[in-house]
């Protein structure tokens, strides 16, 4: 089932409806829909180089959209189902760990194959603010689609084999970095202090 829903994502690049088809996707897999829209983004920036940085952008925006709606469906009415599944004093350990690191874990959510729409109910589930949700979701949604679009910018059809070879590692290393900077910025900072 999941492959047919692979092919059927991807046969939209052929039709004059795949910009459109990609906004949806990308929307409806932030929320629940189970195939990652990279797939048809990669599919028509092969049918188009030139403009593969304008299909990341679309597939930014239909992505974020859709994880505002994904925290909307967690704020509404996300609690009252958590509590029938799961006792009230795991859902607040989950809600201290989340909240202490909302940042990290929707950054890491959004860039990374980690399936995004988790962590976009999650972030109504348990109110983490709102505008840093979108703030976090558009550096790592953009990051990851905007990387794709532009490596197949540069590199046409051989950068559907250097995505699908190193995707991992790339992501690897820029959440190192991430990490790296982060630390150095709070060393930077415990520094001053302490002067």
């Amino acid at each position: 089932m999941i492959e047919a829903l692979k092919n059927w994502t991807v046969r939209w690049a052929n039709t004059p409806y795949g910009v459109y088809a990609l906004f949806i996707i990308a929307f409806a897999e932030s929320s629940f829909f189970p195939i990652p829209p990279d797939f048809l983004l990669i599919a028509l920036s092969l049918v188009n180089p030139k403009i593969s940085l304008f299909y990341a952008f679309v597939c930014t925006t239909g992505s974020v959209f859709g994880g505002m709606f994904g925290y909307v469906i967690g704020f509404l009415g996300g609690r009252p189902v958590a509590e029938r599944l799961f006792r009230k004093e795991k859902i607040e350990i989950v809600h201290h760990y989340f909240q202490k690191y909302e940042a990290w874990a929707i950054f890491i959510a959004a860039f990374t194959p980690i399936p995004y729409k988790v962590f976009t109910i999650s972030g109504g589930l348990f109110y983490i603010d709102f505008v840093k949700f979108i703030v976090v979701s558009t550096l790592g949604r953009g990051g990851r689609f905007f990387i794709v679009g532009g490596l197949i910018m540069l590199f046409g059809d051989r950068a559907k084999q250097i995505i699908r070879a190193n995707f991992e590692t790339f992501t690897i290393l820029l959440v190192l970095l991430l990490i790296a900077g982060f630390c150095s910025l709070g060393y930077l900072k415990h520094t001053v202090r302490k002067r």
